[in-house]
């Protein structure tokens, strides 16, 4: 069912200065095509794609998208949303309204324009799992009114949205549901778990495990998550989603942590704090879907990717870039 992308569309990709949306907006350069890049840097940076400033068909535009925006495009992505907890809690109002608002504005554009648009869900809409793996047909054990709920509720309502906007206005929608990506341009202070670990294991700190460590999660390299969902949107019309893209291997927080420690050297030591409120103890993704649907599945093993991750915040600390503060 996959698609060769047509060469030479002009594209919107919004958060496209964040970890995800950079990787995106590099990929669909490659092959050939404009990019407008939205993003109000809340939690992203221009240095993201400050390599891509002079590239003649990329354009760079400081834009929130809970307001409209009126512009001329072939395809959106839609990517806009602080994705890890850190960010999202910060302001989950404005959480809320990024993926609602930002879903409803970036829908009118693409039915104004009768644009293909990609909705990047997340795997967080099925919440703490009674299903496992997670299938795409499994609705979710989300807690409606946790300090969560800004992120997996708004995201729910996004893909609402989106399927709403496809029945009733025969709108060309598209939906993923990302699993825990990881990669270069993750944000140091995100609070997520791969960042914190090669974050701590580099400066000779002990390693925070929260809870036993014997909570699951499943990590894609980010190149693999991108190569999925390029090809998503080049599905035909009538093929909406959702589909799970992420990588099926499983591993314990704590074998990621040993991982970590193993590849950069590092000396640090394990230590337990509380688990998080509403933390999933389990997530892994049934990608069935995305293999006959797609054609797609990952090729980057944890173990290489987690050394070209590590080489990315090696160099973030050699040369001294400031990263953006955590929020709190």
């Amino acid at each position: 069912m996959s698609a060769v992308p047509v060469v030479g569309r002009r594209i919107l990709v919004t958060g496209g200065a964040g970890f995800l949306g950079s990787h995106l907006c590099e990929t669909l350069l490659s092959q050939g095509h404009e990019v407008l890049c939205v993003d109000n840097f809340f939690s992203s940076t221009r240095r993201n794609v400050e390599h891509l400033l002079d590239h003649p068909r990329f354009e760079l535009m400081r834009h929130d998208v809970t307001f409209p925006l009126f512009v001329e495009v072939d395809e959106i992505y839609n990517l806009a949303c602080p994705a890890s907890p850190v960010h999202y809690q910060h302001d989950p109002v404005q959480t809320t309204k990024t993926s609602v608002h930002g879903a409803i504005n970036m829908l009118g554009l693409a039915k104004r324009l009768r644009a293909r648009i990609l909705q990047a869900s997340t795997s967080e809409v099925y919440g703490d799992p009674e299903v496992h793996p997670q299938v795409e047909s499994y609705w979710g054990n989300v807690n409606p009114i946790g300090i969560r709920s800004c992120y997996d509720e708004g995201k729910r309502c996004a893909e609402t949205l989106f399927f709403d906007y496809h029945r009733q206005h025969k709108l060309r929608t598209k939906v993923i549901r990302i699993f825990n990506t990881y990669g270069p341009r993750m944000h140091p202070n995100d609070g997520r778990v791969v960042s914190n670990f090669v974050m701590q294991a580099l400066r000779g700190e002990d390693i925070t495990l929260f809870g036993d460590g014997s909570q699951t999660r499943s990590f894609c390299y980010v190149d693999d998550l991108i190569r999925g969902m390029v090809s998503m949107m080049g599905t035909a019309d009538d093929f909406t989603g959702p589909v799970n893209l992420g990588n099926p291997g499983e591993f314990t927080i704590r074998e990621l942590a040993e991982q970590v420690i193993a590849l950069t050297g590092a000396k640090s030591k394990l230590v337990f704090r509380p688990l998080p409120s509403d933390d999933p103890r389990q997530r892994r993704p049934d990608i069935s879907l995305a293999r006959e649907a797609l054609d797609w599945e990952p090729h980057v093993a944890l173990t290489e990717g987690l050394r070209h991750t590590i080489a990315y915040f090696e160099s973030i600390l050699s040369t001294g870039a400031a990263p953006l503060p955590a929020r709190s």
